[in-house]
Parts: structure tokens; C-alpha cells; sequence
């Protein structure tokens, strides 16, 4: 639901700008402090739920400038504690975005068409509308910090509930993880050089590069508008990349090759403003030969026997031996990018881990099968049950850290509510005529 919600928010800003573009003649509705809300912004998030079928609790003509509001108070706190994010902070969640855009929409030019603005236009206000997001979050974790939860506070919380308040706890499961990556071999390499080698040589010779990019380029993504990446800084890119990217001076020449952890890449300039650039690329990805995957297979069964004999643990093989940066410091224990745990719902996990663990028992180790990583790149795994659970009611014996998760979610809750009514004595708000006959979440906005 969370995932729903920064999504539906992050779109307020581009939808603004497309009914400001569509001429509603706009007015300030809101002024809270010295920043105006404006009737675009809201008409624009109205919008925007209508087009993702989000349903208001109620008028949303005021619950969406009250959340603004609220929004902007969180800001004005950022600034004065002078929290800032770094581009690197906001590597890859633009292109998250953009690409879940394109799901919903069918293409980029979908997109474009939908918005009424280009694409780097939309990538910029995205990186806007998510350091916006970001900052709110940054205070609220700074607010929280204080706050904690004693045993006796959520033995209390739970034997206060009714009997059917009780939550329903999903069956979950815990899985560890060792991938290898299979090599690829140096010809392939080569070939794949050779070919983008011809790509520069036919851009010199007055062939699009944007048209090679949107025929040839394995980063799907950008392929569809020509290779285009958007205005970025040098901290959203991979540092390999950004070092060539940010080398070139001149939009008709192409860069040499560049190999990332995607690939390997050419490059081509379209605009350099300060210190943010905008540049097209083509991808290519080495393939995987069969001899290689059955080779890195057959190494992971060996790795399999080795722990089911005892002769290593199943987390050692992972931190030595594991390809896969993000769990091999973790033993090989997976998290759950939704909820920032190591459970798993059955749908969390991706679809290949999800199809072999379905039949598995705790302790069992996986035969070793092929998948596709987060990188969009073919690796061999091994996978091992570390726990199951089946559906039930939450119990204090099986489920205290949940039931502790809730008790703080409710203290974290009133420690904003008191934070944000605070904040509203404080603050000057002004709300237009109109605007008033509302009955909002937190009473004290009309003084």
C-alpha cells in the first residue's frame, strides 16, 4: 500500500504542470507559510488517482491540499535542519518509475502524449517530486528516532485487542541465496565490441544514432526514444559510465566503449547543462554460452553437496563464494525490498526463486537453476529454506517483533500528529473561501 501511495504522490508534480500546460486557469488556493498550493497541484493529484483508480476518504478537494500542506511542513522543517539528498541517492528510482510509467501507458510516447511534456522534462520533475520525498522521510526518521518499545508496552497493546482484531499473519517464508555468474566467454566479448565498433563507424557516416539505439540497444528502457537518458548527474550514473559520459564535449562524436556491470555501452551527447548532462546510449549484453551455464550449474551443485555433507555452512559459502553483492554479507539471507524485512510473501520473491521454493521444506537446499538478477542479467543459484510459516493469527510467542512493529507504528503515528498540529500553530496558513467547508485530518489549519 505504501508502494501505492509514494507512487500516486509522485506523480502531483507532472500532472500540475499538464493541467497548468491544458490552460485551467489557476489559482492559489492554500498558502502555508510563505509557499502557495496552487489549484493546478491539486487538480492535477485528483487526476491522477481518478486515472489510478485511488479513492479518497473524502472530498478530495480537501484531503489533497491538506496532504500538500502537511507535505510542505516537512519541507520547511528539511530546510531549516538543512537535510539534503544527494543525486546518488536517487540512482535507479527514476528509472523505476519511468518504467512503471511505461507499463501502465504502453511506451514513452505514451507517456509523452499523456503528460504533454517531453521525456527529460518528465525525468527531471520525477528527480524533483522523489528528493522532495525523500527529505519528508528524512525528517520524519529524524522526529522518530527517539522513540521506543518495551516488552510490557506490547504484551499490553496485544492482550487489549478483541479476539477477531487479532491480525491475520500471511504464510511467509525466509530463503538464502548463492549466485554464480557464468563467464562469458572472450570471443563473445569481442564480437559484441566488433558491433558497436560498426555502430560508431555508421554515425560517422551520417547515420541517427538515436535509430541504431531504439533498433539495437539491449537497455529496453531507453531503446524506445532513441537511447535517451534524461538529464542526470554524475552521482545517478554507474562511475564507469559517468566518466566517459561526462568526458565528451561534442554531439556528433561517439564515445569508445564502455563496460558496466549492465554491459557494454557506447555514448553520445545530446547536452550538457551545469553539472547535469543528458546523453544517449546503446547497450549491448554478452550471452551466456550453454557450455558456461551448465559449467557454473554444476559448480553450485558441488557448493550444494558440500553443504548438505557439512563440510561448509550454507551462510560461509555464501559470503566467500556468492556473486550476488547485495545478500553475500547477509550469509546469503534475502530482503524483502517491500518491507525491508527478510520475510517473504510467496508473490514478494521473484518468480524463479518463488516456483522453486514453493515445494521446498526448511533446511532443504534447491537443485541449482538459472534466473534473471535485479541487473537484468543470466545467473546460476542455489537457493535454501531458512524458515516457513504457515497462515494464522498473530501470536505473542511467534509473532512479537510484528506485534511490536504495530505498537511502534501507533507511538510513531501520535508523535507526528503531535509534531504536525504543533507546526500549525506556528505557521501562518491562509485557505481561500472556498476551500473551507472541509472537515480535515488535522483540525487547526483555520485560525
Amino acid at each position: 500500500m505504501k508502494r501505492i501511495v509514494l507512487l500516486f504522490l509522485s506523480f502531483h508534480l507532472l500532472m500540475g504542470a499538464t493541467v497548468a500546460q491544458d490552460n485551467v486557469v489557476d489559482e492559489v488556493v492554500w498558502v502555508v507559510g510563505d509557499e502557495p498550493i496552487l489549484r493546478s497541484e491539486v487538480e492535477g493529484q485528483r487526476l491522477r488517482a481518478q486515472f489510478e483508480g485511488v479513492k479518497f476518504s473524502g472530498d478530495p478537494y480537501c484531503v489533497i491540499p491538506e496532504q500538500i500542506a502537511v507535505n510542505k511542513l516537512f519541507l520547511h522543517q528539511a530546510d531549516l535542519d538543512s537535510v539534503v539528498v544527494s543525486d546518488i541517492d536517487l540512482v535507479g528510482e527514476v528509472d523505476r518509475r519511468i518504467t512503471i510509467m511505461t507499463q501502465r501507458l504502453g511506451s514513452r510516447e505514451k507517456i509523452e502524449e499523456y503528460f504533454n511534456m517531453p521525456m527529460a522534462k518528465i525525468r527531471d520533475m520525477q528527480r524533483e517530486t522523489i528528493r522532495e520525498e525523500y527529505l519528508i522521510e528524512r525528517v520524519k526518521s529524524s522526529l522518530l528516532r527517539s522513540i521506543t518499545v518495551t516488552p510490557a508496552e506490547v504484551r499490553r497493546y496485544f492482550n487489549a485487542l478483541p479476539e477477531d482484531s487479532i491480525p491475520m499473519i500471511p504464510a511467509q517464508t525466509e530463503v538464502e541465496i548463492i549466485t554464480m555468474e557464468p563467464q562469458v566467454d572472450a570471443a563473445n566479448v569481442e564480437s559484441i565490441k566488433e558491433r558497436l565498433r560498426e555502430f560508431t563507424e555508421r554515425v560517422n557516416q551520417g547515420e541517427s544514432f538515436s535509430t541504431l539505439a531504439v533498433m539495437y540497444s539491449e537497455d529496453r528502457a531507453s531503446a524506445r526514444t532513441g537511447g535517451e537518458l534524461g538529464f542526470m548527474g554524475k552521482g545517478e550514473l554507474l562511475p564507469e559510465f559517468a566518466n566517459v559520459a561526462f568526458s565528451l564535449n561534442d554531439p556528433t562524436k561517439v564515445s569508445k566503449i564502455v563496460e558496466t556491470e549492465y554491459g557494454f555501452h557506447i555514448i553520445q551527447l545530446i547536452e550538457k547543462r551545469g553539472d547535469r548532462i543528458n546523453v544517449r546510449h546503446i547497450l549491448l549484453k554478452p550471452k551466456v554460452a550453454a557450455d558456461e551455464r551448465n559449467l557454473a550449474l554444476m559448480r553450485l551443485d558441488s557448493i550444494a553437496d558440500m553443504i548438505r555433507n557439512d563440510k561448509v555452512r550454507f551462510d560461509e559459502a555464501a559470503r566467500f563464494l556468492s556473486h550476488d553483492k547485495d545478500t553475500r554479507n547477509n550469509g546469503g539471507l534475502m530482503v524483502n525490498p517491500r518491507t525491508g524485512t527478510t520475510r517473504f510473501e510467496l508473490e514478494d520473491l521473484p518468480s524463479e526463486i518463488g516456483k522453486v521454493v514453493y515445494e521446498m521444506n526448511v533446511g532443504e537446499i534447491s537443485r541449482p537453476f538459472s534466473m534473471i538478477n535485479t541487473k537484468d542479467k543470466e545467473v546460476s543459484a542455489i537457493v535454501r529454506v531458512k524458515t516457513k510459516s504457515k497462515a494464522h493469527r498473530a501470536t505473542l510467542v511467534d509473532d512479537f517483533q510484528l506485534m511490536k512493529q504495530y505498537v511502534q507504528s501507533s507511538k510513531s503515528e501520535q508523535m507526528l500528529t503531535d509534531w504536525i498540529r504543533e507546526k500549525q500553530r506556528k505557521t501562518y496558513v491562509r485557505i481561500s473561501e472556498n476551500w473551507r467547508n472541509c472537515t480535515f485530518q488535522y483540525p487547526g489549519w483555520i485560525k
